[in-house]
């Protein structure tokens, strides 16, 4: 078997692996919050259950629905496996490396976020025209401080390829860097924005005004809802796993080979645990905001990942 077909056997396993144990991630936050507010938890595979359940059951649509709510949910779903496929998850010397760029990963999320609100307005409810406004003007605020915070790594690695600078990270070891702390700590506080946690959004609420991610899918059911719940679930890990691979790359593969993998595989759950258990320690701590409390929450955000560019330059290249 050539090099290159092996290649190719790992970037397909690694990517897999990234949509197979997405589900299981919410669900190790959802039984840490448990956990610590003293209620029962559910299962583990809880969430597998759900989508397997969902997908048996039959599609609902308005009358009034055009062909954008029905192609969304697979568009959504197709645009957030293309963007795990690009974030290196337990290796990063892989055929899909030449494309891990941190550009093509926003414009992912871009496209994703612009059929969702598009499909939320097709059918002309109150909620769903609500939760699209809502989302358009979290995205518009997140998204600049995102990149900020991987554009100060990316100087770093005079790259923004995401397998680039995981590796010149690694080879450098172990370094305090201020333009780090800051980078990461603007990082999650967009990653609790993007993915609709405490305090931005409660993934646990079905409240009219409270609503952001939830008031968007409000119309759909089966098969649809599925495919959108499942996308969610794998844009949480794809945070979790940038945060934890570009900051702390410790035990990722290097090279192509099943102990380097096996690794590599250990190496990341175990850092998914401590972050989803981090989440959800944040979540029981914190209140849901108020609205119009999010925008200076996600300035602050940015204003973090701005000092944190501003310490690389003034400590680093200055």
């Amino acid at each position: 078997m050539s090099d290159n077909l092996i290649s190719w056997l790992f970037a397909g396993f690694q990517a897999l692996l990234f949509i197979t144990i997405a589900p299981l991630l919410s669900s190790w936050i959802k039984r840490n919050r448990c956990f610590l507010q003293n209620r029962t938890a559910p299962v583990l595979w809880q969430p597998y259950q759900n989508l397997r359940k969902l997908f048996k059951k039959e599609v609902v649509i308005a009358n009034n629905a055009s062909w954008i709510f029905r192609v969304t949910p697979y568009i959504v779903f197709g645009t957030t496996v293309l963007a795990a496929c690009v974030v290196p998850l337990i290796a990063i010397d892989l055929p899909s490396a030449a494309i891990a760029d941190v550009i093509v990963l926003v414009s992912f999320f871009a496209l994703s976020r612009f059929f969702l609100t598009l499909a939320a307005l097709d059918i002309g409810t109150a909620f769903g025209g609500m939760g699209a406004s809502r989302e358009m003007m979290l995205s518009s605020l997140a998204e600049p401080a995102m990149l900020m915070a991987i554009f100060t790594l990316a100087m770093t690695a005079s790259t923004t390829n995401l397998s680039s600078t995981i590796a010149t990270i690694l080879s450098q070891g172990f370094i305090l860097r201020p333009s780090f702390i800051f980078a990461i700590l603007g990082l999650m506080m967009v990653a609790v924005a993007e993915s609709g946690r405490i305090p931005i959004d409660n993934p646990a609420t079905h409240l009219e005004l409270t609503m952001v991610h939830e008031a968007m899918i409000l119309e759909y059911s089966g098969r649809y809802l599925a495919l959108m719940d499942w996308a969610h679930q794998i844009k949480l890990m794809l945070y979790g796993v940038l945060i934890a691979n570009l900051f702390f790359p410790w035990g990722i593969a290097t090279e192509q080979s099943l102990s380097a993998l096996l690794i590599g595989i250990f190496a990341i759950i175990t850092k998914l645990a401590l972050l989803g258990m981090l989440l959800a320690f944040s979540e029981t701590l914190l209140a849901k905001l108020r609205l119009f409390r999010a925008p200076s929450y996600l300035s602050f955000a940015f204003l973090l990942c701005l000092l944190g560019m501003l310490s690389h330059v003034i400590l680093e290249v200055g």
